[in-house]
């Protein structure tokens, strides 16, 4: 709960023109996270009701509304969407296709973000729940907060790709950490390699070490030089991949589509999804159009089942004593921490709107 409500406090202007809209946007997503039941009693809400006199009951939204689909929507079918109508209105630009790789002057740049995003994707690594998707925008949106170059980010601002990506590499590292000391997986990945071991016989937690240590190593040496090679790898791929911009958007849309449904409806094989990714398309379409985040939406719908969950399981184990939270160092530095980024946010974003503000005579 205390990673989930200051990581969406610092999130909630990803992509979002202002401060209030990138909140709204992240309290859009929490009040569709709260769709389902409730993690703890079990209490179905906005699953069932009445209309014109007619009860019903909605098994889908009974599982609640997952991410992947929305994902996919608010990112590959509004683009798709938005590309469209700019060709519809005679807007649209082909993109050029070259490659410039960045030199070492523009790295030694952006070192102070890379450090920042390498203890940011640790820590969310870490923290059993978080995973890679997160801390990536994580240090996305704390680059875009202490650039001196906001205006450039999503315009393929070399600072926010840095940022992200090195968020992004650091958690999935860093996820191994509970996954082998504390037998937790921190994501979806983590918890697929957790299966893997388990249908080995080997239990992962403190007692692999030493039962199984070869392994761990074999483990540690593997992530090293995937790391290694990932440098070649990715200098080819990206030599390859870069060409796609190359083809006709009339051919590559229907690509683009075809896959997304795939993906939507591989997830748990319920045609429904598609729709949610549809409508999420059209959706973010619009936030894009009117300066709210489709990011903000994606983070608050991620962080509205872990901090829901998270802090139901906090107040039982405190008795429903609020301000126990403030009794305990870690639980009050980072509730103290996340209070004192919301004032200075607020505070930033008042003073930026009063140099903005036209003076009258």
């Amino acid at each position: 709960m205390r990673s989930s409500s200051s990581a969406s406090r610092v999130s909630a202007s990803i992509g979002a023109k202002t401060l209030w809209k990138g909140w709204l946007s992240v309290f859009a997503g929490l009040m569709i996270a709260a769709v389902g039941t409730d993690p703890i009693g079990g209490t179905p809400r906005f699953s069932n009701g009445n209309i014109l006199g007619m009860e019903y009951q909605s098994y889908y939204l009974s599982a609640g509304v997952h991410f992947i689909p929305m994902i996919l929507g608010f990112f590959a079918v509004s683009e798709v969407l938005g590309q469209a109508i700019a060709i519809s209105k005679g807007e649209r630009k082909r993109p050029k296709a070259n490659i410039e790789f960045p030199t070492i002057a523009e790295f030694v740049a952006v070192r102070w973000t890379i450090l920042r995003s390498t203890l940011i994707g640790m820590f969310a690594g870490v923290l059993p729940g978080i995973g890679a998707t997160l801390a990536a925008f994580l240090g996305y949106s704390q680059a875009r907060q202490w650039s001196k170059n906001r205006a450039n980010f999503g315009k393929g601002e070399m600072e926010g790709v840095v940022a992200s990506e090195t968020a992004n590499n650091a958690a999935t590292g860093a996820a191994m950490i509970p996954l082998l000391a504390l037998g937790l997986p921190g994501g979806a990945l983590t918890a697929m390699i957790m299966g893997i071991f388990q249908i080995h016989g080997m239990e992962p937690g403190p007692l692999i070490f030493i039962t199984s240590g070869d392994l761990v190593w074999v483990t540690f040496a593997a992530m090293f030089w995937a790391n290694i090679l990932i440098i070649f790898l990715g200098w080819l791929q990206t030599k390859t991949v870069v060409h796609i911009l190359r083809v006709p958007f009339r051919w590559l849309a229907p690509g683009i589509l075809v896959l997304a449904i795939i993906g939507s409806y591989a997830l748990r094989n319920l045609f429904i999804d598609v729709w949610v990714m549809f409508l999420a398309g059209v959706i973010g379409y619009m936030l894009r159009t009117t300066g709210y985040s489709a990011a903000g939406v994606v983070l608050g719908l991620i962080l509205g089942g872990i901090g829901e969950s998270a802090f139901a399981k906090s107040m039982q184990l405190l008795d429903y004593q609020v301000l126990e939270f403030f009794q305990r160092p870690i639980a009050a530095t980072l509730l103290i921490l996340s209070i004192v980024m919301l004032v200075v946010s607020v505070v930033s974003e008042w003073r930026q709107g009063r140099k903005t503000q036209p003076i009258e005579i």
